[in-house]
């Protein structure tokens, strides 16, 4: 969570010397992270300080009203609505069962009687001699607050939630969906830039986490839907195809709680771009482990990335010390080009020259000299980079 708090502030400040690139995407394969856990209403916390706790397990609970039914039983019937109390058969806060007799009339011929019914199981919420309304509840809903990841609880928020802490392997993406889900690392490629082709997933990967390479079709995310795939991590998608998944454009909104069928995760970006080598080499490595995946996104202040988390929980090893906020962008970092004419492709940082230098829009910026792998070396604006952060 620091690196998403750095990366709010770095795209505010004014540019320094050290500090005047975008910060970048946390690909580390050691790190650990704390998540809070809040309920949307006060609720009951259900764990403790010092417990262990998995993705799956409930940590807090909270009571959701149910919906509210209303019935005018004046109208139905036909009486002043002061009068609705010498009809009832129900009262106040009684419980009722769906189609218990709410009402009924009184007629002299009992083929003129009128029964008024519930509609709903649930409870007389109350009722109003002034409209004549009754109104039913619904039986309350449970939600339970789930611990998203495999770790430990570090902290309790009384009626409200926990904080959740783990020591684990971290990919954040540039661009998700969907909310959260968990399941085990499968390959579905062999190479970075390798397309995830519909016939490269199989009924064996459902309820899993599946990586892909350089590119997702709309055809492959049908088929991913057909065999409950849970997540879909992969480098690029076609917007077309987004659109076409959601059934409208996405805003500027922040992203997370869409009903596709699977939670996706794009590591690079839109179009067809392969993944960067570090980033599949770290899932590669992963393959078989489990993992806790969210897709939500927001690009606004306060930055929220979608992730990949891989607890370490279960794996044996001393855990190598939790990565240092960066000081600056060095020479070998790691980066990618973010925006035009070279959007996506990875390089190492090879010059930092300190003087300023003209731009094609004459304005004069600082720069940097990127070494890709083919060898070519070019200059580009610090503005135009992010840095792939990692251990």
């Amino acid at each position: 969570e620091r690196a998403t708090e750095n990366e709010a502030v770095g795209r505010f400040q004014q540019p320094t010397m050290a500090h005047s690139y975008t910060p970048g995407l946390t690909v580390t394969e050691q790190t650990t992270v704390r998540r809070r856990r809040i309920l949307p209403l006060p609720g009951t916390v259900l764990v403790k300080v010092g417990d262990v706790v998995r993705a799956d397990t409930a940590v807090a609970r909270a009571e959701l009203p149910g919906k509210v039914v209303p019935l005018n039983l004046a109208n139905q019937l036909g009486i002043a609505p002061d009068e609705i109390n010498d009809y009832l058969i129900k009262k106040e806060k009684d419980s009722v069962q769906k189609d218990d007799v709410l009402a009924e009339n009184k007629p002299f011929i009992k083929w003129f009687k009128t029964e008024i019914r519930s509609p709903i199981t649930g409870k007389v919420e109350s009722v109003s001699t002034i409209t004549g309304q009754i109104l039913l509840r619904e039986p309350p809903r449970i939600l339970e607050l789930r611990g998203y990841i495999d770790g430990s609880i570090v902290e309790v928020h009384p009626e409200q939630g926990v904080t959740v802490e783990t020591s684990c392997s971290l990919v954040q993406g540039i661009f998700g969906i969907g909310g959260e889900t968990s399941g085990e690392l499968v390959m579905g490629v062999t190479a970075p830039d390798q397309p995830l082709t519909p016939e490269l997933l199989t009924p064996a990967m459902k309820g899993k986490i599946v990586i892909g390479g350089a590119f997702l079709s709309a055809a492959t995310m049908t088929r991913a839907k057909e065999l409950g795939v849970s997540g879909l991590v992969v480098g690029g998608i076609h917007d077309k195809d987004l659109r076409a998944l959601l059934g409208y454009d996405l805003g500027v909104a922040i992203t997370g709680t869409e009903q596709v069928g699977f939670t996706l995760i794009l590591t690079e970006g839109f179009g067809t771009i392969p993944m960067a080598p570090k980033t599949f080499a770290l899932l590669s490595a992963q393959a078989g482990h489990k993992a806790s995946v969210s897709g939500a996104t927001q690009i606004r202040a306060g930055v929220i990335r979608p992730e990949i988390i891989i607890p370490q929980t279960s794996r044996t090893g001393a855990a190598r010390p939790d990565r240092v906020e960066r000081e600056g962008i060095q020479l070998g970092d790691p980066v990618r080009v973010i925006r035009d004419p070279l959007f996506g492709k990875i390089g190492a940082v090879s010059g930092l020259p300190s003087e300023l230098r003209a731009i094609p829009t004459e304005s004069e910026v600082r720069v940097l000299e990127v070494r890709f792998p083919d060898g070519t070396t070019t200059v580009v604006p610090r503005a135009n980079i992010e840095v792939i952060e990692g251990a």
